[in-house]
């Protein structure tokens, strides 16, 4: 649970620096990738949201798929 939730954190953070960033204008490339790869993110307050709560649940169900993975296999 603990990987799980810091890495729906930091994804979470990501996802709001991005949208800050895309907002001024800087970085732009990774704002337009986010863009393509997540359905809800858009550098607007709206979009930075729903793209961090979408990078969230995302980061979560996978680090936590892989944690139960890893400790099924090396115990």
């Amino acid at each position: 649970m603990a990987l799980a939730g810091t890495a729906a954190v930091v994804s979470a953070v990501a996802m709001l620096l991005l949208g800050v960033f895309g907002t001024i204008g800087v970085y732009e490339g990774a704002v337009e990738a986010m863009e393509q790869w997540h359905l809800f993110f858009e550098p607007t307050i709206v979009g930075t949201v729903a793209g961090m709560v979408e990078a969230a649940v995302i980061s979560f169900v996978l680090m936590y798929a892989f944690a139960w993975l890893y400790n099924a296999f090396a115990s």
